[in-house]
């Protein structure tokens, strides 16, 4: 079977397809994305007896012991009604222990500023040995090392592709952005904190990573006059408004990411 390549390439930035190979499941009568990450699936399930597949709530995809670093363990359920923090993570990845000293600082300011926040890590790690060498280093909880069937059941939920990569969570278990990475960066004394998307940003060096994950507006402007960056937010927001709206009211994310960049 040939596939017309305007189609494929329409495909590809409908799913913000990053790296191949990739499996997406879809609702046929609604177009809805059952899961992302179908290669998961279909290797934790071989047989179909989960099938059709449908997205489960976190709260049920959690469900069952935590670890802290010193071996203590705690029930998921002692998450309920705070913002969590997803986070794929391993200690062979030099961005992720790099993220990780700085989420640390994060997790204690946002502490510190009377938040219910919690983060768990979901470990990427290749043996229970390096898992426990840089969870040492973590001051929040873990999905045991041991348990890859819930550790793989979360990479499936959020379609995780990369590490590192922060899910935030709403009190609810509703997602507010997965863009957490970007946003531990960015707002290093965590003041916009729970970080939920805005329209239209401006185009730094540590955003520029989602300039990979999809089509993107990139409006750029005179970066000697200082009102025209904020100008040209005001002129895109309007259009980046109702374009998530329109998309929201689908329960599907926006085609498009907004930016302004002034350098």
């Amino acid at each position: 079977m040939s596939i017309d390549l305007e189609v494929m390439l329409k495909l590809w930035n409908k799913y913000r397809i990053s790296n191949i190979p990739s499996l997406i499941f879809i609702e046929a009568s609604t177009g809805k994305v059952v899961c992302r990450n179908g290669l998961l699936l279909i290797r934790d399930d071989p047989e179909g007896l989960e099938f059709p597949w449908g997205p489960k709530p976190f709260s049920e995809v959690i469900a069952g012991p935590l670890l802290r670093n010193n071996g203590q363990s705690q029930d998921s359920s002692t998450l309920e009604g705070s913002y969590v923090g997803v986070y794929f993570s391993a200690h062979w990845c030099p961005p992720c222990r790099s993220l990780t000293r700085v989420l640390v600082e994060s997790y204690r300011k946002i502490k510190e500023l009377g938040q219910k926040f919690e983060i768990v890590l979901v470990s990427a790690d290749r043996s229970e040995e390096s898992f426990k060498q840089y969870f040492s280093e973590m001051p929040w909880l873990a999905v045991p090392y041991i348990d890859e069937a819930r550790r793989s059941r979360l990479n499936r939920l959020y379609g995780i592709q990369g590490i590192p990569n922060l899910i935030i969570l709403d009190p609810k278990g509703e997602v507010i952005t997965r863009q957490g990475r970007v946003e531990v960066l960015h707002d290093i004394n965590c003041k916009e904190f729970p970080w939920h998307p805005k329209p239209v940003v401006e185009l730094t060096e540590l955003n520029a990573v989602q300039l990979n994950e999809g089509p993107c507006l990139v409006l750029f402007v005179d970066s000697e006059d200082e009102g025209e960056s904020e100008a040209a937010k005001q002129l895109v927001q309007p259009i980046a408004e109702k374009i998530i709206e329109q998309y929201k009211a689908k329960d599907e994310e926006a085609p498009l990411l907004f930016f302004v960049a002034s350098e």
